[in-house]
Formats: C-alpha cells, sequence, structure tokens
C-alpha cells in the first residue's frame, strides 16, 4: 500500500529550526551550514523503500542496493540513509554491538496539516508507537512511529484552537 505525505506539508523541522537559529545567532566559524540529516540503517533496502513509498519522499541520489540515498521534501531539506556498518567501519566502532536496546536518542520531526488524517492514512501501513494526541505544553498534536530500521519519526501539526 502506497501512502504519501501531503507533498506541500511535510517538513523537516530541524532544517527549519537550523535556518531561523542561523538567522539570529552569529555565523559559526568556517560557514558551518546545516546540509541533511543521515539516518545510519541496517536494513537498507527495507527503509528505502519505507521513505520511497510510504512516506512519499522523492528519492534524489541513490537506490536500494547501494550503500547510500538520499530523499528531498517538497520545499526543501533532505534526508539520507546510510549502511550502519559503512560508518562504523569510518569511525572505528565496528567492534561495538550494532542493535540498540536503550530509549531513542533522536527523532525524526514532519510537521503535517492534520496528524490525524495522516494517522488514518497510515493506520494499519505503519505500527504507531503513539496515535495522534495533543501535547499542549508541546503546542501541538503529535503521533510517532518508526521507520524499518527503528527510526522514530514524529508528524505533527499545530493544535486547532
Amino acid at each position: 500500500m502506497q501512502v504519501i505525505l501531503p507533498l506541500a506539508l511535510a517538513t523537516v523541522t530541524l532544517a527549519t529550526a537550523a535556518a531561523a537559529a542561523a538567522q539570529s545567532a552569529p555565523a559559526p566559524q568556517g560557514g558551518l551550514k546545516f546540509d541533511n540529516m543521515r539516518l545510519l540503517v541496517s536494513r537498507f533496502d527495507e527503509t528505502y523503500a519505507f521513505y520511497r513509498d510510504v512516506l512519499g519522499l522523492k528519492p534524489t541520489w541513490g537506490k536500494p542496493g547501494e550503500n547510500y540515498a538520499s530523499f528531498g521534501f517538497p520545499g526543501g531539506g533532505e534526508i539520507a540513509i546510510f549502511r550502519r556498518s559503512l560508518m562504523a567501519d569510518a569511525v572505528g566502532t565496528s567492534a561495538r554491538p550494532s542493535t540498540r536496546q536503550e530509549q531513542d536518542t533522536a527523532a525524526v520531526i514532519l510537521r503535517v496539516d492534520d496528524v490525524d488524517a495522516l494517522y488514518a492514512r497510515l493506520k494499519g501501513t505503519v505500527d504507531f508507537a503513539s496515535a495522534p494526541t495533543d501535547r499542549a505544553a508541546w503546542g501541538i498534536r503529535a503521533a510517532h512511529f518508526r521507520d524499518p530500521d527503528g527510526n522514530l519519526i514524529e508528524v505533527f501539526s499545530a493544535i486547532k484552537k
């Protein structure tokens, strides 16, 4: 089943926050600029298909069976996936366990027009960790699920007044 996020409304909040912070903060040394978020994955092909087919993101680089791929969001921003074992080799952590049993250390945050409508479309396609819930202290209504590699994804919309 193919489910596509609303094209004009899905954004990478991290990139938006980084851009806003960049406008108000002094320029960092060396021209530091946010480029993309790269998820390190073990189940590359399944994760590739998830971001392309389930979330409906457009691949901008790579294909199944390779080691790296990136996906563009409507309106800008990218997310990439890279084989975890290759990054472990590159940074010298190959001897460490490749599985995670701890609490999440990061989440991909996606803004949508209507989190309830997206939940209704994705229900049965993805296993939600939480149904849409008002998070008044956060000012949002949010739901959570995971990609095939276990990365936590939050989809949210503003609380309707």
